[in-house]
């Protein structure tokens, strides 16, 4: 039968595990995020330019 502190011990382990994997994942989302703001800028951006070109 396994000890308390061995079962305790994996439980920390997976834990640890799963948030390492979240933090990954989080980075790649936020990173995703970015680009897609910045995409929806960009054609914000070129209306105003043209905008201030024909004014």
């Amino acid at each position: 039968m396994p000890s308390v502190m061995g079962l305790l011990e994996e439980r920390e382990a997976t834990a640890r595990q799963r948030a390492e994997s979240l933090r990954g994942e989080m980075d790649r989302l936020v990173a995703e995020l970015r680009d897609a703001e910045a995409a929806q800028e960009r054609p914000l951006i070129a209306e105003e330019t043209v905008s201030q070109l024909l004014s």
